[in-house]
């Protein structure tokens, strides 16, 4: 409730005189990092390092103390983009539904928000209040809050949006917005809490970033599973290069078999998802910063 609290005041300082931002966001505007965008890299009060889903990546642990928001407008000087990517790679407490992200208008009114969770919620609101609450895409049989890594990407175009969990799960919903759907930007973004609600985001976050056009959303998992390939191979090889140095006459085969054999098997016995054992109920695994 504290970070909720802080949120309602910053929304009360947003200059409401200036009233809608109807300029929206050219096609070639650049990516917005978010989790860069709101200083996670500087780790404020209740965000500390963790490691990532590869071993080179880099992750952020977020608490409850933490109170992270930014004017809109500073991310989205253009305006909001129309059609847009969200990227994100990330990892809750089980059980957790709470909001990831939320976009508030200069008015106060949630315009776009993701809810992680039992079910996996996206919500969006226009200028012109569309589309209604009874057609808010839901995404039923989806839960993130399972204590593991998830790698999601959302792409919103026209009247619909997708979701992609995992590279493997794809849904479309449909997303009735007006013909020309304008979010205001002259409101606040805040990260994992809406305002006055008690549910805040806990767990582990990796990547946070919005693109515009959809591109992005659907080339995402080839991009991400090759990062993550060769972090993982580079590993294996640099170990058996330094085996076969120290005892070269007691392994004279490795040094005849065809290259990167024995490192590609290496690859895929590393690469499976590996689940942690929790103590308690509620608990995420505890893994120290690198």
């Amino acid at each position: 409730m504290e970070r909720c609290s802080r949120c309602h005041r910053l929304l009360l300082l947003v200059p409401l005189v200036l009233g809608l931002s109807a300029v929206p966001a050219t096609a070639g505007a650049p990516p917005v990092d978010l989790l860069r965008a709101l200083r996670f890299p500087s780790l404020p009060d209740g965000i500390r390092r963790a490691r990532g889903i590869c071993p080179a990546d880099v992750a952020y642990r977020v608490s409850r103390p933490a109170q992270l928001s930014a004017p809109t407008r500073q991310l989205f000087p253009g305006g909001f983009p129309k059609d847009f990517s969200l990227l994100t790679a990330v990892r809750t407490r089980p059980g957790l539904q709470a909001p990831l992200l939320t976009l508030y208008s200069a008015q106060g009114v949630q315009q776009l928000g993701l809810e992680l969770g039992r079910p996996f919620r996206f919500l969006y609101e226009d200028q012109t209040g569309r589309p209604r609450p009874p057609a808010q895409p839901v995404f039923r049989g989806l839960s993130l809050a399972d204590g593991k890594w998830h790698r999601v990407a959302v792409a919103v175009k026209g009247q619909s949006v997708t979701l992609i969990v995992d590279c493997k799960k794809r849904v479309t919903r449909p997303l009735p917005r007006s013909a020309r759907p304008l979010l205001d930007t002259h409101g606040v973004i805040i990260f994992g809490a809406r305002i006055l609600d008690e549910e805040v985001f806990e767990g582990d976050i990796q990547e946070l970033v919005i693109v515009p056009g959809v591109q992005a959303a659907y080339e995402s998992c080839e991009q991400k599973e090759l990062e993550c390939e060769g972090a993982w191979r580079e590993r294996p090889q640099k170990q058996q290069s330094h085996r076969a140095q120290r005892s070269p006459k007691q392994q004279p085969s490795r040094l005849h078999r065809p290259q990167n054999q024995e490192p590609q098997r290496q690859v895929r016995e590393l690469g499976k998802p590996q689940t942690t054992a929790h103590s308690r109920k509620g608990r995420y695994p505890d893994i120290p910063p690198p």
